[in-house]
Protein backbone atom coordinates (compact mmCIF):
# COMPACT_ATOMS: atom_id res chain seq x y z
CA UNK A 1 0.00 0.00 0.00
CA UNK A 2 1.38 3.40 -0.99
CA UNK A 3 2.25 6.08 1.53
CA UNK A 4 0.92 9.53 0.71
CA UNK A 5 1.91 13.08 1.57
CA UNK A 6 -0.36 16.10 1.41
CA UNK A 7 0.14 19.85 1.62
CA UNK A 8 -1.30 21.89 4.45
CA UNK A 9 -0.61 25.53 3.73
CA UNK A 10 3.13 25.65 3.08
CA UNK A 11 3.84 22.55 5.15
CA UNK A 12 4.11 18.96 3.99
CA UNK A 13 2.20 16.37 6.06
CA UNK A 14 2.60 12.61 6.06
CA UNK A 15 3.27 9.91 5.31
CA UNK A 16 -0.26 8.55 5.67
CA UNK A 17 -2.05 5.55 4.18
CA UNK A 18 -4.76 5.57 1.55
CA UNK A 19 -7.45 5.01 4.19
CA UNK A 20 -6.17 8.03 6.10
CA UNK A 21 -6.42 10.17 2.96
CA UNK A 22 -10.03 9.07 2.48
CA UNK A 23 -10.85 9.90 6.11
CA UNK A 24 -9.23 13.32 5.84
CA UNK A 25 -11.28 14.02 2.73
CA UNK A 26 -14.48 12.78 4.39
CA UNK A 27 -13.87 15.08 7.36
CA UNK A 28 -13.24 18.02 4.98
CA UNK A 29 -9.73 18.40 6.35
CA UNK A 30 -8.47 18.24 2.77
CA UNK A 31 -10.24 19.07 -0.49
CA UNK A 32 -10.03 18.13 -4.15
CA UNK A 33 -7.60 21.02 -4.62
CA UNK A 34 -5.24 19.77 -1.92
CA UNK A 35 -1.86 18.84 -3.35
CA UNK A 36 -0.78 15.23 -2.75
CA UNK A 37 2.21 13.08 -3.66
CA UNK A 38 3.41 9.49 -3.38
CA UNK A 39 6.54 7.71 -4.51
CA UNK A 40 6.43 7.21 -8.25
CA UNK A 41 4.64 10.46 -9.06
CA UNK A 42 6.66 12.96 -11.08
CA UNK A 43 5.42 15.92 -9.05
CA UNK A 44 2.77 17.02 -6.58
CA UNK A 45 -0.74 17.00 -8.02
CA UNK A 46 -4.24 18.02 -6.95
CA UNK A 47 -6.24 15.33 -5.16
CA UNK A 48 -8.84 15.50 -7.92
CA UNK A 49 -6.36 13.89 -10.34
CA UNK A 50 -6.02 10.69 -8.29
CA UNK A 51 -9.67 10.17 -7.32
CA UNK A 52 -9.89 6.76 -8.96
CA UNK A 53 -6.64 5.51 -7.46
CA UNK A 54 -7.74 6.46 -3.96
CA UNK A 55 -11.33 5.26 -4.53
CA UNK A 56 -12.84 8.61 -3.59
CA UNK A 57 -15.73 8.49 -6.06
CA UNK A 58 -18.36 7.67 -3.43
CA UNK A 59 -17.08 10.27 -0.98
CA UNK A 60 -16.89 12.84 -3.76
CA UNK A 61 -20.52 12.19 -4.66
CA UNK A 62 -21.49 12.91 -1.05
CA UNK A 63 -19.37 16.03 -1.10
CA UNK A 64 -21.20 17.17 -4.23
CA UNK A 65 -24.63 17.16 -2.55
CA UNK A 66 -26.45 20.55 -2.50
CA UNK A 67 -25.91 20.85 1.25
CA UNK A 68 -22.26 21.52 0.66
CA UNK A 69 -22.90 24.31 -1.81
CA UNK A 70 -20.59 22.76 -4.42
CA UNK A 71 -21.39 20.60 -7.42
CA UNK A 72 -18.26 18.66 -8.30
CA UNK A 73 -19.78 16.23 -10.73
CA UNK A 74 -18.53 18.22 -13.69
CA UNK A 75 -14.99 17.86 -12.44
CA UNK A 76 -15.25 14.09 -12.35
CA UNK A 77 -16.85 14.00 -15.77
CA UNK A 78 -13.82 15.90 -17.05
CA UNK A 79 -11.55 13.37 -15.40
CA UNK A 80 -13.48 10.49 -16.96
CA UNK A 81 -13.48 11.89 -20.49
CA UNK A 82 -9.87 13.05 -20.35
CA UNK A 83 -10.47 16.79 -20.57
CA UNK A 84 -9.20 17.57 -17.06
CA UNK A 85 -5.83 19.39 -16.98
CA UNK A 86 -2.82 17.16 -16.60
CA UNK A 87 -0.61 17.41 -13.49
CA UNK A 88 1.90 20.20 -13.99
CA UNK A 89 -0.32 22.15 -16.42
CA UNK A 90 -2.84 24.91 -15.81
CA UNK A 91 -2.89 27.12 -12.73
CA UNK A 92 -1.61 24.35 -10.46
CA UNK A 93 1.68 24.22 -12.33
CA UNK A 94 2.82 27.36 -10.52
CA UNK A 95 2.34 25.73 -7.13
CA UNK A 96 5.34 25.75 -4.80
CA UNK A 97 4.82 22.00 -4.51
CA UNK A 98 5.35 21.42 -8.23
CA UNK A 99 8.46 19.86 -9.69
CA UNK A 100 11.46 21.68 -8.31
CA UNK A 101 14.24 23.13 -10.41
CA UNK A 102 17.86 22.75 -9.35
CA UNK A 103 17.81 26.20 -7.78
CA UNK A 104 14.81 25.21 -5.65
CA UNK A 105 16.64 22.12 -4.45
CA UNK A 106 19.59 24.23 -3.38
CA UNK A 107 17.39 26.87 -1.81
CA UNK A 108 14.96 24.73 0.16
CA UNK A 109 14.17 26.82 3.25
CA UNK A 110 12.79 23.98 5.36
CA UNK A 111 14.54 20.59 5.21
CA UNK A 112 12.34 17.59 4.43
CA UNK A 113 13.08 14.52 6.52
CA UNK A 114 12.11 10.87 6.26
CA UNK A 115 13.96 9.91 3.06
CA UNK A 116 17.42 8.50 2.47
CA UNK A 117 20.20 11.08 2.48
CA UNK A 118 23.07 10.63 0.02
CA UNK A 119 26.33 11.91 1.50
CA UNK A 120 28.98 13.18 -0.90
CA UNK A 121 31.95 10.84 -1.17
CA UNK A 122 35.62 11.78 -0.94
CA UNK A 123 36.30 11.97 -4.70
CA UNK A 124 33.25 14.07 -5.42
CA UNK A 125 34.29 16.49 -2.69
CA UNK A 126 37.87 16.49 -3.97
CA UNK A 127 36.75 17.35 -7.51
CA UNK A 128 34.64 20.22 -6.17
CA UNK A 129 37.62 21.45 -4.13
CA UNK A 130 39.86 21.47 -7.21
CA UNK A 131 37.37 23.65 -9.11
CA UNK A 132 37.21 26.09 -6.19
CA UNK A 133 41.01 25.98 -5.88
CA UNK A 134 41.47 27.05 -9.49
CA UNK A 135 38.95 29.89 -9.09
CA UNK A 136 40.58 31.15 -5.89
CA UNK A 137 44.14 30.80 -7.21
CA UNK A 138 43.34 32.72 -10.37
CA UNK A 139 41.57 35.54 -8.53
CA UNK A 140 44.28 35.77 -5.86
CA UNK A 141 47.03 35.93 -8.50
CA UNK A 142 45.30 38.70 -10.39
CA UNK A 143 44.63 40.79 -7.29
CA UNK A 144 48.08 40.02 -5.89
CA UNK A 145 49.74 41.16 -9.11
CA UNK A 146 47.81 44.43 -9.04
CA UNK A 147 48.75 45.02 -5.39
CA UNK A 148 52.39 44.12 -6.07
CA UNK A 149 52.62 46.59 -8.91
CA UNK A 150 51.04 49.24 -6.72
CA UNK A 151 53.48 48.66 -3.86
CA UNK A 152 56.45 48.54 -6.23
CA UNK A 153 55.43 51.80 -7.86
CA UNK A 154 54.88 53.47 -4.50
CA UNK A 155 58.27 52.25 -3.23
CA UNK A 156 60.01 53.59 -6.34
CA UNK A 157 58.41 57.00 -5.94
CA UNK A 158 59.36 57.07 -2.25
CA UNK A 159 62.91 55.96 -2.96
CA UNK A 160 62.56 52.78 -0.88
CA UNK A 161 64.49 49.59 -1.44
CA UNK A 162 63.21 46.90 -3.75
CA UNK A 163 63.77 44.26 -1.05
CA UNK A 164 61.39 45.97 1.36
CA UNK A 165 58.82 46.44 -1.36
CA UNK A 166 59.08 42.76 -2.28
CA UNK A 167 58.56 41.61 1.33
CA UNK A 168 55.58 43.92 1.79
CA UNK A 169 54.12 42.78 -1.52
CA UNK A 170 54.38 39.11 -0.58
CA UNK A 171 52.97 39.68 2.90
CA UNK A 172 50.05 41.73 1.65
CA UNK A 173 49.44 39.24 -1.15
CA UNK A 174 49.22 36.39 1.37
CA UNK A 175 46.77 38.35 3.52
CA UNK A 176 44.65 39.21 0.50
CA UNK A 177 44.61 35.57 -0.61
CA UNK A 178 43.52 34.46 2.85
CA UNK A 179 40.80 37.11 2.94
CA UNK A 180 39.48 36.09 -0.48
CA UNK A 181 39.32 32.42 0.53
CA UNK A 182 37.58 33.25 3.81
CA UNK A 183 34.99 35.42 2.07
CA UNK A 184 34.52 32.87 -0.74
CA UNK A 185 33.85 29.85 1.44
CA UNK A 186 32.16 31.80 4.22
CA UNK A 187 29.64 33.43 1.91
CA UNK A 188 28.88 30.57 -0.49
CA UNK A 189 28.41 27.92 2.22
CA UNK A 190 26.05 30.20 4.16
CA UNK A 191 24.12 31.19 1.04
CA UNK A 192 20.70 29.82 0.13
CA UNK A 193 22.27 27.06 -1.95
CA UNK A 194 24.88 26.11 0.63
CA UNK A 195 27.41 25.47 -2.14
CA UNK A 196 30.47 27.03 -3.72
CA UNK A 197 30.72 27.05 -7.54
CA UNK A 198 32.76 23.86 -7.32
CA UNK A 199 30.12 22.11 -5.25
CA UNK A 200 27.37 23.39 -7.54
CA UNK A 201 29.19 21.86 -10.51
CA UNK A 202 29.31 18.50 -8.71
CA UNK A 203 25.72 18.74 -7.44
CA UNK A 204 26.48 18.80 -3.72
CA UNK A 205 25.96 21.24 -0.84
CA UNK A 206 26.92 21.85 2.80
CA UNK A 207 24.21 21.73 5.48
CA UNK A 208 23.85 21.04 9.18
CA UNK A 209 23.62 17.39 10.18
CA UNK A 210 19.82 17.79 10.38
CA UNK A 211 19.59 19.36 6.91
CA UNK A 212 19.28 22.97 8.05
CA UNK A 213 21.11 25.75 6.24
CA UNK A 214 24.30 26.77 8.04
CA UNK A 215 24.67 30.27 9.42
CA UNK A 216 27.32 32.78 8.39
CA UNK A 217 29.16 32.39 11.69
CA UNK A 218 29.22 28.60 11.39
CA UNK A 219 30.39 28.88 7.78
CA UNK A 220 33.31 31.11 8.79
CA UNK A 221 34.09 28.79 11.69
CA UNK A 222 34.07 25.83 9.30
CA UNK A 223 36.64 27.57 7.12
CA UNK A 224 38.99 28.02 10.07
CA UNK A 225 38.36 24.39 11.06
CA UNK A 226 39.64 23.32 7.63
CA UNK A 227 43.02 24.66 8.74
CA UNK A 228 43.06 21.92 11.36
CA UNK A 229 42.28 19.35 8.68
CA UNK A 230 45.31 20.66 6.77
CA UNK A 231 47.64 20.78 9.77
CA UNK A 232 47.03 17.09 10.44
CA UNK A 233 48.96 16.22 7.25
CA UNK A 234 45.61 16.32 5.40
CA UNK A 235 44.35 13.38 7.47
CA UNK A 236 41.41 15.56 8.49
CA UNK A 237 40.34 15.70 4.84
CA UNK A 238 41.02 12.02 4.17
CA UNK A 239 38.66 11.12 7.03
CA UNK A 240 35.79 11.92 4.66
CA UNK A 241 36.54 8.69 2.81
CA UNK A 242 36.07 6.51 5.90
CA UNK A 243 33.58 8.10 8.29
CA UNK A 244 29.96 6.95 8.36
CA UNK A 245 28.47 10.17 7.00
CA UNK A 246 31.50 11.07 4.87
CA UNK A 247 32.49 13.80 7.32
CA UNK A 248 35.93 15.37 7.35
CA UNK A 249 37.44 16.59 10.60
CA UNK A 250 36.14 20.14 10.09
CA UNK A 251 32.64 18.76 9.44
CA UNK A 252 32.68 16.93 12.78
CA UNK A 253 33.89 20.04 14.58
CA UNK A 254 31.17 22.25 13.08
CA UNK A 255 28.30 19.71 12.88
CA UNK A 256 28.05 19.87 9.10
CA UNK A 257 27.68 17.31 6.33
CA UNK A 258 28.20 17.48 2.57
CA UNK A 259 25.25 15.92 0.77
CA UNK A 260 23.65 15.64 -2.66
CA UNK A 261 21.84 18.82 -3.67
CA UNK A 262 18.50 16.95 -3.63
CA UNK A 263 19.00 15.63 -0.08
CA UNK A 264 16.53 16.97 2.50
CA UNK A 265 14.16 18.09 -0.28
CA UNK A 266 10.77 16.81 -1.42
CA UNK A 267 12.40 14.96 -4.33
CA UNK A 268 15.10 12.77 -2.78
CA UNK A 269 14.78 10.26 -5.62
CA UNK A 270 16.75 12.69 -7.81
CA UNK A 271 19.90 12.12 -5.74
CA UNK A 272 22.70 10.55 -7.75
CA UNK A 273 25.71 8.69 -6.28
CA UNK A 274 27.65 8.84 -9.55
CA UNK A 275 30.62 11.17 -9.85
CA UNK A 276 29.26 12.65 -13.06
CA UNK A 277 30.99 13.89 -16.21
CA UNK A 278 32.26 17.08 -14.57
CA UNK A 279 33.83 15.15 -11.71
CA UNK A 280 35.49 12.64 -14.04
CA UNK A 281 36.98 15.38 -16.22
CA UNK A 282 38.30 17.29 -13.18
CA UNK A 283 39.89 14.19 -11.66
CA UNK A 284 41.49 13.15 -14.96
CA UNK A 285 42.97 16.61 -15.50
CA UNK A 286 44.19 16.71 -11.90
CA UNK A 287 45.84 13.31 -12.35
CA UNK A 288 47.57 14.42 -15.55
CA UNK A 289 48.88 17.59 -13.89
CA UNK A 290 50.10 15.62 -10.88
CA UNK A 291 51.96 13.12 -13.06
CA UNK A 292 53.44 15.99 -15.05
CA UNK A 293 54.64 17.63 -11.84
CA UNK A 294 56.28 14.39 -10.67
CA UNK A 295 58.06 14.00 -14.01
CA UNK A 296 59.24 17.61 -13.90
CA UNK A 297 60.61 17.12 -10.38
CA UNK A 298 62.45 13.95 -11.39
CA UNK A 299 63.96 15.72 -14.41
CA UNK A 300 65.01 18.68 -12.24
CA UNK A 301 66.63 16.42 -9.63
CA UNK A 302 68.45 14.54 -12.37
CA UNK A 303 69.74 17.77 -13.90
CA UNK A 304 70.99 19.02 -10.53
CA UNK A 305 72.69 15.69 -9.84
CA UNK A 306 74.33 15.83 -13.29
CA UNK A 307 75.71 19.31 -12.67
CA UNK A 308 77.01 18.30 -9.23
CA UNK A 309 78.78 15.30 -10.76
Amino acid sequence: MSEWYYAEGQQRQGPVGEQDIRQLFQRSQISLDTLVWREGMGQWAALRTVVDELQLQTLATVAAEPSTGFDLRGDYAAIDNGTAPLPGSGPLSASPYGASAASVAYGSAVPVHGAEVLYAGFWKRFAAYMIDYVILTASSMIIGAIVGLGIGGAASLAGGGSTTAGVLSQLLGALIGFGISLAYYGWFHASVGGATPGKMALGIKVVRSDGDRISGARSVGRYFATLLSSLTLLIGYIMAAFTERKQALHDMICDTVVVDKWAFTDQPHLQRPQLGAVGVVVLVLTGILFIGLIIAMVVAVGAIAGMAG
